[in-house]
């Protein structure tokens, strides 16, 4: 080191020493080793940084925490009391209107007995990954039901969607490939895609004129056309325009791949999704879906396709050939998911009520609603981000717990608040929490 910059350190050692104090006690991430302490650790600053004008902004996510398992009624901690050590924590009982749980399954006693039952027979976990010795019969059996249910010649089992997602694109598709996606399309598919090297094309959200403008671009470029889209857009409730994707996909000779996560089990007459609510079954080509949402919200994904895209995935997608196996309990309850939805259409048909009922009510009311009329995500459109957050916190004091999301996760000045319907809800709660947005609504002067 010079002696310039030697003289330029100690001048600015004391600023140094300041802010680094302040990141002491703001960051869990502060060293308390006396070698350590003494640099400045420009990874911490940033992030605190980070974390301030994401607090400033009114963005700042904070989790709020259960004290009972998943249903329509859900013990909270006050938020004061997060995270004390205090005997006295004090709690309260809200409905739930933000969870995944669109068919009430999450706690539902067949699933927890069936689950039981896989822990006993099955034991705990593999502690492999599925080609060395993490495959038992039970993870097959289910991969057979989810075929059948989406109507393909077989299926993939993944830890999450996420990973599904992660790992189909860069095991399918090489540099002579073309992938069009929607641009609104799930941050997991983007990852996926970007892990890939195949030729990257996004067109506007659900424009129909625009993808076909790439299709016609790439159908003598590329050697494979892979269209991707989320079926239900998870933040808007909007669905995908299958069928004159279908007819485009016909016309330029490409391949379509859906991701069901916010479909499966409960959209459609009997549960089947998207395809089925377009009516465009036996003409997508690879369907990505959850375990983790409709399907009793417990964890695990897959894709869903035909055989030698399946056998290729199992040959060349990493999170599947480099995670762990699903634990038995989860295919156990699984299995007993898919079960119930094959006997019945009774919870599906419950759903489609209340999404009608809160929809009616609430646009009668004045609030400006987002999606599809027939879909459980109904978002409530607000613009401002701390307006969204305002809102959710009067819901919750009144006994319903919803979330408001703001950018990152949606655009700039598209805040809002996501109420997710559960045919586990009955008429009651349903009526409850209209009339508590009602009341809300008026006074922020979102309605009059």
């Amino acid at each position: 080191m010079s002696a310039v910059q030697i003289r330029q350190v100690a001048r600015n050692a004391p600023i140094f020493l300041h802010l680094f104090r302040g990141i002491r006690q703001k960051s869990s991430l502060a060293l308390d080793t006396p070698v350590q302490g003494k640099r400045i650790n420009g990874l911490v600053t940033r992030a605190v940084e980070e974390l301030q004008s994401i607090e400033e902004a009114g963005t700042f996510k904070r989790e709020r925490i259960l004290q009972s398992p998943q249903s329509t009624l859900v013990r909270v901690v006050a938020q004061n009391d997060q995270g004390s050590d205090s005997e006295e924590t004090k709690t309260r009982t809200v409905l739930n209107f933000c969870a995944n749980n669109y068919l009430g399954l999450s706690s539902d006693p067949r699933l927890i007995k069936a689950a039981h039952e896989a822990l006993d027979h099955r034991g705990f976990g593999l502690s492999s990954v599925r080609f060395i010795c993490g495959t038992q019969d039970i993870h097959k059996e289910l991969e057979s039901t989810i075929a059948d249910f989406h109507s393909t010649d077989d299926a993939i089992l993944y830890p999450s969607c996420f990973d599904a997602n992660a790992g189909i694109f860069e095991a399918l598709l090489g540099p002579e490939d073309a992938i069009i996606s929607d641009s609104l399309n799930h941050a997991s598919l983007i990852d996926g895609i970007r892990l890939c090297k195949a030729q990257r094309y996004r067109y506007n959200h659900s424009d129909m004129e625009d993808l076909e403008m790439i299709l016609r671009e790439t159908h003598k470029t590329a050697r494979n056309r892979l269209i991707v889209t989320d079926g239900v857009f998870s933040m808007d409730g909007d669905v995908a325009k299958l069928h004159e994707m279908c007819n485009l996909a016909d016309t330029y000779d490409a391949q379509i791949l859906i991701d069901e996560c916010h479909a499966t089990g409960f959209f459609g007459k009997t549960g089947r999704g998207t395809p089925e609510h377009c009516g465009v079954e036996g003409r997508i080509d690879l369907i990505n879906s959850t375990l983790g949402k409709a399907l009793g919200g417990s964890t695990g994904g897959y894709t869903a396709g035909p055989q030698p895209l399946i056998d290729l995935l199992r040959q060349r997608s990493r999170p599947y050939l480099f995670s762990n196996t699903l634990a038995p309990s989860v295919v156990g309850a699984s299995l007993e998911t898919f079960r119930i939805l094959n006997e019945s259409n009774e919870q599906v048909e419950k759903l489609a009520k209340n999404v009608t009922m809160f929809r009616r009510q609430m646009k009668d009311a004045g609030f400006n609603l987002a999606g599809d009329a027939s879909n459980a995500i109904v978002p409530i459109m607000l613009g401002d981000a701390r307006l969204a957050s305002d809102i959710a916190d009067d819901m919750l004091e009144k006994g319903i717990y919803v979330i408001g999301f703001s950018y990152p996760v949606v655009p700039k000045g598209g805040a809002r608040i996501r109420v997710q319907l559960s045919a586990a809800h009955s008429t009651d709660d349903v009526q409850k929490a209209v009339d508590a947005f009602i009341e809300v609504g008026k006074k922020k002067g979102v309605i009059h």
